[in-house]
């Protein structure tokens, strides 16, 4: 179950490779094409209503801070840093239920992925929906190809560019719309039925970020430090969407049913500059998210091998994963593929991966008790 591709030598970790680059790295995964454009937002946390969405937003963000802590201590414990290792930890050889689970995964958010570039770049440039799917396909495959350094990189740079532009975001939002998202927020509070579950539902799904960056945890050594990135993980993951949450509150209820929830609020907005620049986040946002998901699939093939994957390998490997992706998001199109997909993979990832990562833990307990009282 060893690293794939290890760290260098004699170099130590950073406090930030310790303890922000796996939070940095699941919000990279998780980010994705439905969470960056509003899509997501919009189906699991607004049907609730303001308050209730909020409320779903924080049930989804201690979710995925338990399930991360978890999930790293394990993995560090275990030495677990791919997802074959890792999932033969907690379920045997049932581990290969989880790769065909993942497998669809991937396809289903690239699939998003894909569409969501398509529909930025006709957005903004009126190319057809196509030519922002290759672009986007073609910088995945670029970092895929260079491995784990080059994808710590694009988590760290896309991380620090999209907290400021959401930062910005917020501000500017506030500036042109505080009064709208004011009055919304002081309408009393109506009990819905729908914040709990789209909370659960949301968090569910995406709590597979956590195994997809397992590649990113070899720089902890201590489960006490896999803990603590774990806990900080679900808050940095969640910071861009509570913003983005509060800003789509000003146009609810109508912006539930918006094709792009993101290019609604940007026109009202009306700042070409601000415009083009948050929709070249997203794209970053896309990207950074793609190449997380297919670089698992990567790092995993090479673990089995037990030996680092060339780069011409990495790139023909993408390259197949991305055509197929592309296909299903010419075909489907975004909307249907959130709307149809992701609940299906919520409850396959709480069989395959919650569950039996909840009984490991017990196991775990249950047998250092019984060591600590023989002690």
């Amino acid at each position: 179950m060893a690293d794939a591709e290890p760290v260098r030598p004699g170099v130590p970790a950073t406090w930030f490779q310790r303890f922000l680059l796996p939070g940095f790295a699941f919000k990279a995964v998780v980010i994705g094409g439905g969470y960056a454009t509003g899509l997501e937002l919009a189906e699991f946390f607004l049907p609730a209503g303001p308050w209730g969405g909020l409320a779903a937003i924080a049930v989804a963000t201690l979710l995925w801070s338990l399930v991360c802590a978890a999930t790293f201590a394990l993995a560090v414990a275990t030495k677990s840093y791919d997802y074959r290792s890792f999932f033969r930890v907690i379920i045997g050889r049932g581990w290969v239920l989880f790769e065909i689970v993942y497998v669809l995964f991937v396809i289903l958010i690239i699939s998003v992925y894909g569409a969501a570039a398509g529909a930025i770049g006709k957005a903004l440039f009126g190319w057809p929906s196509i030519v922002g799917t290759l672009l986007l396909a073609g910088g995945i495959a670029g970092f895929a190809t260079f491995g784990n350094h080059a994808v710590e990189r694009l988590f760290k740079w896309v991380s620090i560019a999209l907290y400021l532009v959401y930062a910005l975001f917020l501000l500017l939002a506030l500036t042109r719309f505080g009064p709208m998202i004011a009055a919304q927020f002081a309408r009393p509070a109506v009990a819905s039925p729908f914040w709990l579950a789209g909370g659960v539902t949301y968090a569910s799904y995406n709590v597979v970020g956590a195994v997809a960056i397992l590649p990113m945890l070899r720089h902890i050594v201590r489960p006490r430090d896999a803990v603590i990135a774990g806990l900080v993980a679900g808050p940095l993951a969640i910071v861009p969407a509570i913003i983005f949450f509060v800003v789509m509150i000003a146009f609810y209820p109508a912006i539930v049913s918006a094709p792009l929830p993101s290019d609604t609020i940007l026109s009202a907005l009306d700042i070409p500059v601000f415009h083009l620049a948050f929709q070249t986040m997203i794209f970053l946002a896309l990207l950074e998210s793609g190449t997380g998901a297919v670089h698992a699939i990567n790092e995993r093939i090479a673990a089995s091998v037990r030996h680092p994957l060339t780069r011409g390998i990495r790139l023909a490997m993408t390259a197949a994963m991305l055509l197929l992706c592309i296909s299903a998001a010419e075909r489907f199109g975004l909307v249907t593929l959130i709307a149809r997909g992701y609940r299906l993979l919520a409850i396959a990832i709480v069989s395959i991966f919650l569950l039996p990562l909840l009984a490991a833990l017990v196991r775990t307990i249950i047998v250092r008790s019984r060591e600590t009282r023989l002690i």
